[in-house]
């Protein structure tokens, strides 16, 4: 039944989750295609999703499955996961058409693959956030809004490593909202199951493996897809710079986890 003790969570995932179209909000600033901007925001992407993997989703991963497993098996259990991961985004990178509606080729072409395999990464990425925030919130209200306060601004980030490839391939800010609100709602949809349903059979050791998979499919976009496509506009000062930002974030949203 729905009481306090439950609709807060569930009101605080939807908050974290609804956080990610904040970071679709720059399209309205992008009056047209602006290289040095998209070199930025893709290499800002990169730096959030390389530090998440590793910071927040491997190092998790790692210390549950070496809790239960032992340090060496534990190790090599979250690099197996994170392998999977990788190989299961190459594979969706694979069957992604390699045309679309309204995308002139080449670069524009490039662009929509990196957000269009963001917003399914991130989807991935967010599912597990929800029951988190969910199961956190329900068993104590205070560290529930601290997990959302965090995950909310990992979230903004995050949208825009969506949205602005999104736009800048199509031209169409609604198609950039659309996919980073698709993105956004795994997250409240992710709650909204664990209370209907998942609250019995989620545990540590679920979470952990679909942590070490999302790390993987997060290092395979950074890798394959956010940097190459940054590097391609020239602007290395940009690049760096904006890399070494996004790798910066995640740390300091940390701080209001405590």
């Amino acid at each position: 039944m729905l009481n306090n003790q439950s609709f807060i969570p569930l009101l605080l995932s939807l908050i974290a989750g609804m956080s990610t179209l904040i970071g679709a909000f720059i399209v309205f600033f992008s009056k047209s295609q602006n290289k040095k901007l998209i070199t930025f925001a893709l290499s800002f992407s990169a730096g959030v999703m390389i530090t998440v993997s590793f910071t927040d989703l491997f190092a998790s991963a790692e210390e549950t499955l070496t809790k239960h497993n032992g340090n060496l098996n534990g190790v090599l259990y979250t690099l197996l996961f994170l392998i999977i991961g990788a190989v299961m985004a190459l594979l969706i990178d694979k069957f992604i058409p390699d045309n679309s509606p309204n995308i002139k080729g080449g670069k524009g072409n490039k662009l929509y693959r990196v957000g269009f395999v963001s917003m399914i990464a991130l989807m991935i990425h967010n599912f597990p956030e929800g029951v988190a925030t969910f199961v956190s919130g329900y068993e104590n209200t205070t560290l529930g809004i601290s997990i959302a306060i965090a995950i909310a601004l990992h979230n903004i980030p995050e949208g825009i490593s969506i949205a602005m490839p999104i736009y800048y391939s199509t031209q169409s800010k609604s198609k950039a909202f659309k996919y980073t609100l698709l993105s956004g709602l795994a997250e409240p949809i992710g709650a909204l199951l664990a209370f209907l349903f998942l609250r019995p059979f989620i545990n540590d050791i679920i979470l952990a493996i679909t942590f070490a998979i999302v790390a993987g499919i997060m290092l395979y976009i950074s890798f394959a897809e956010l940097i190459p496509t940054a590097r391609q506009y020239g602007y290395s000062k940009i690049y760096v710079l904006s890399v070494f930002l996004g790798i910066c974030i995640i740390p300091l949203s940390h701080i209001y986890v405590h």
